[in-house]
């Protein structure tokens, strides 16, 4: 296939053994971890865990990102459709209350064939938020739980830090696509999230004004009640970090707080994280944990 999933349209040729383009990937989803996971926000993780499927490769390429193994180094195992599809269902039959794509960008087509027929659980798509509105319509009613990034509203932070000038407009019209599929979120008896889009924003270290950016973006573009925000402070210096030494340390006590602060008297609805999360123990190992099945792998 020659590809234009994400927004950088690089008419790459992908086929089922090589990739080429930004994510490197071939035209097969290539996996390398799937189990519950409790650390995603409490509405998702709920008390079994988020059945999370984490994908290998990537479109944009953060210089500090954490899962750098799998999305720059990729590591990870190739899998058919038909075999995703039974880690997918493996997951929740462990008790997972959805099932979590991260990084699933690049895998858009396969995802849509595998969602043909439902899941008997909602469906995430847990992005950087650097994806294409065209790409998000091809999904329409199969995903019912969108949980994208907003890292920057900054082009040049965007482009120093994830190659990627274009990503503050590109990531707004993606989550303005998002809210219209989902609606307003919804919660079940249990209070966990059946339907909507949560913003989650990864504070950088000396950007909290980027932060506030963000929250004023989110603030004014929809009502109470439309969408949830999550606050996280677990930046950790990861991957190519030691190259941009204003962002090589972790996040400052203070930073943390004013940007809490300013998400409260914002009065927006969600989350914010403890300064404590930032470890690297929260990163899962990727070690192809529920990836192998028989006859699965190419």
């Amino acid at each position: 296939m020659r590809c234009n999933l994400c927004p950088r349209q690089c008419g790459a040729l992908r086929t089922e053994t090589a990739g080429e383009g930004r994510c490197r990937m071939p035209g097969v989803p290539v996996v390398a971890r799937a189990a519950l996971h409790m650390w995603e926000e409490p509405p998702i993780s709920g008390t079994n865990g988020s059945g999370t499927v984490f994908f290998s490769g990537c479109s944009l390429g953060c210089v500090f990102c954490q899962n750098h193994r799998i999305s720059q180094e990729d590591f990870g195992r190739p899998v058919t459709v038909e075999r995703l599809r039974e880690i997918c269902c493996e997951l929740i039959g462990q008790g997972a209350h959805n099932v979590n794509l991260v990084n699933p960008t690049h895998y858009a087509h396969v995802i849509a064939r595998m969602l043909d027929e439902p899941l008997p659980a909602p469906v995430v798509w847990n992005s950087g938020g650097y994806d294409r509105v065209e790409t998000l319509r091809s999904l329409e009613g199969k995903i019912q739980i969108y949980l994208p990034d907003l890292k920057y509203l900054d082009s040049d932070a965007a482009g120093r830090y994830s190659g990627a000038p274009d990503y503050p407009q590109t990531a707004q019209a993606a989550i303005r696509e998002m809210v219209r599929q989902t609606g307003p979120c919804a919660f079940d008896g249990d209070g966990l999230l059946t339907r909507g889009v949560v913003i989650r924003h990864l504070i950088l270290p000396g950007q909290v004004s980027q932060a506030k950016a963000v929250m004023d973006w989110v603030a004014a573009e929809f009502g109470p009640g439309t969408v949830l925000f999550s606050l996280m402070s677990q930046y950790t210096p990861w991957g190519r970090s030691a190259e941009f030494p204003e962002i090589h340390r972790r996040l400052r006590a203070g930073e943390m707080r004013a940007a809490a602060e300013y998400m409260a008297n914002l009065g927006l609805e969600g989350f914010t994280q403890e300064r404590t999360s930032a470890q690297r123990e929260y990163t899962p190992p990727f070690d192809l944990t529920g990836v192998a099945g028989e006859g699965g792998a190419l």
